[in-house]
């Protein structure tokens, strides 16, 4: 189910996402030395179409070829069926983003595999945990965390100032080391945007000459922190689309509203079927909210209470196999403290 390897493997610095499977016949943790201890370890290629994981870690990697890291990194590569078909995750799988300790979805093979990397990576220590994503819409590059402890904050604030907190979906590789160590989810903007990967690898770098985390809250400011709300989803059996000819028809422009602080009313698309036929809004602590955050005027969907959308995408796959995207609420500078 794992392997494990204490050296690079052949061929990891030069290979791409689609072709890891000649270098990692399946999900694989690479334990490397640095002079210090414990390890930061990253996560790359949960998703088999995010390649910024991956392009992060070679780019950190070459920077070293010479000389010895400062400190000890593990890395884990994860989906690797899926990279070979540069797909989030293959019909026969669950998300390996969702099936980590905590996750609310049936226990499968994934939920055993993550638990095993869990135990392995605090076993052999942890300084930080990072896990690199793309996003799918247009959205700013920001860090994501589960904690707003002041370790936690300061780490995504070295990855950006856009920080987005957030409990749900459960289940996320973050979630499962939060307790363990500073971690943050990077979301390093669309496949190809190179910005993202040299972001994220300054953030892997950084970390390897950091000491410690400041258990001090930033001064106001230095951060922008949001707090996801709410999750839409779109229900199976309904048809959706940018296009006529759908159950939902959505905006073509869905995901220029990301990280934009919109007004009740707003639209996201029309809607030929009842509301909750086609919509699903799940809060924090997963009770059903539709009707607290959308509303249906003249087969128009609105947005019944002001709220800002992260993760909005155009990518009907994405739509299909997680969600259409997430509200959010500013989180008050108090909250931080």
């Amino acid at each position: 189910m794992l392997d494990v390897f204490h050296e690079l493997p052949a061929g990891f610095l030069t290979t791409e996402a689609r072709k890891i499977g000649q270098v990692c016949s399946r999900p694989t943790l690479i334990h490397l030395p640095g002079r210090r201890q414990p390890a930061v370890f990253v996560s790359i290629l949960l998703h088999g179409n995010e390649d910024v994981g991956l392009l992060a870690i070679q780019n950190v990697l070459r920077r070293y070829h010479d000389r010895q890291l400062p400190r000890a990194l593990t890395i884990f590569v994860g989906n690797i069926e899926a990279c070979a078909e540069a797909v989030r995750y293959l019909p026969h799988q669950q998300d390996f983003n969702r099936v980590w300790p905590g996750s609310e979805l049936p226990q499968s093979a994934e939920h055993e595999l993550m638990q095993h990397v869990t135990d392995a990576v605090v076993e052999h220590g942890a300084f930080v945990s990072i896990d690199l994503h793309n996003n799918t819409g247009r959205n700013p590059i920001y860090g994501c965390i589960c904690d707003v402890s002041p370790e936690h904050i300061y780490l995504a604030s070295m990855f950006s100032r856009t920080v987005v907190y957030f409990t749900r979906p459960r289940g996320v590789q973050t979630q499962a080391f939060t307790r363990h160590c500073p971690s943050v989810t990077c979301e390093c903007g669309q496949i190809g945007d190179q910005n993202g990967v040299l972001r994220a690898a300054d953030l892997v770098d950084a970390c390897l000459h950091l000491d410690q985390f400041p258990h001090h809250a930033l001064p106001d400011g230095d951060v922008h922190l949001f707090h996801t709300v709410a999750r839409i989803r779109l229900r199976e059996g309904c048809t959706f689309g940018f296009s006529d000819g759908h159950d939902v028809v959505l905006r073509d422009d869905l995901d220029s509203l990301n990280f934009v602080e919109l007004n009740i009313g707003e639209p996201f698309g029309k809607l030929h079927r009842q509301l909750e036929e086609c919509f699903v809004v799940v809060d924090e602590i997963g009770r059903d909210v539709t009707r607290l955050y959308l509303d249906v005027s003249s087969q128009s969907v609105r947005l019944n209470k002001a709220a800002m959308p992260s993760m909005f995408t155009r990518n009907l796959d994405v739509i299909r196999q997680d969600c259409l995207g997430y509200l959010m609420e500013r989180l008050p500078q108090v909250a931080q403290r």
